[in-house]
């Protein structure tokens, strides 16, 4: 349907690499906006992942190009955003899909990677927008998609920075959606449920038991399996298309209905 297309526009995909091999959230999305007609800036603090995530979107005659960035620094991400908006005049689409996990809760977690926690997952989002919203604001249209998680409003397991920050993640995309709704910019968020993809392998990989807990998670589903980087990719390509034209400040959970089980 045209309505799904991004024909011609710039999106910005932040986070653009795998962090190991196959399909992640951002390396996924990024292939499919550019299936969709974007022109891609395939942004990554690893430039092999995001030359990795380029070539892919290239063999397949779409358009990327590939931008090195650390997101907990404001000076690199004024940098990138710059960068793109001067060579290609406009960003249509920005897409936040930086993050990380830590295991542990309020006593087990050290302060230094609560902090760390927050700067990659919240901070590095606020930082984007700060630097993106003005050129949207100034062309009057941008969709921009943040990439939460279930347990952001679910308890699963205990990893209470991730939680936290992206339970913030949350509350700052609706204050987006909200202050910039009549400038012609939409703001939403995606919760993935139980994935099956490149982190969360290695994560479920620090385990003993890595294989139980694979199964486990599985099993603990409502629907028998884990999602794929490619359900998100899909969730993020409506959200920033035309198609999701009236939708705004929207929380989407993506996790084959877990989250509405009572805890």
């Amino acid at each position: 349907m045209e309505q799904f297309r991004l024909q011609d526009r710039v999106a910005l995909v932040f986070g653009a690499g795998s962090s190991g091999p196959g399909w992640g959230n951002g390396k996924a999305t990024a292939v499919t906006f550019a299936r969709a007609g974007a022109k891609v800036i395939a942004i990554d603090v690893n430039p092999a992942a995001a030359a990795e995530t380029v070539a892919l979107i290239r063999a397949e005659g779409g358009q990327a190009e590939m931008a090195v960035c650390d997101v907990t620094q404001g000076a690199q991400v004024a940098a990138v955003i710059g960068d793109a908006a001067a060579r290609h005049g406009r960003i249509d689409v920005l897409h936040n899909n930086v993050g990380v996990t830590s295991r542990g809760g309020v006593i087990e977690e050290s302060e230094e990677s609560f902090r760390r926690t927050l700067d990659l997952n919240l901070t590095s989002a606020f930082l984007t927008c700060k630097y993106a919203l003005p050129h949207m604001i100034r062309q009057g249209k941008g969709a921009i998609v943040n990439v939460s998680s279930m347990t952001s409003i679910r308890y699963v397991y205990p990893y209470v920075s991730y939680q936290a920050s992206k339970a913030g993640l949350n509350q700052l995309t609706q204050a987006v959606a909200m202050q910039h709704a009549r400038q012609g910019i939409r703001a939403n968020a995606i919760l993935p449920g139980f994935m099956d993809t490149p982190i969360t392998q290695q994560v479920v990989g620090q385990y003993a038991n890595a294989e139980a807990m694979k199964a486990e998670r599985a099993a603990r589903t409502v629907m028998g399996r884990q999602g794929s980087g490619w359900d998100v990719a899909n969730a993020a390509l409506f959200l920033a298309s035309d198609a999701a034209g009236y939708v705004n400040g929207v929380c989407l959970s993506v996790d084959g209905g877990q989250s509405c089980i009572v805890p």
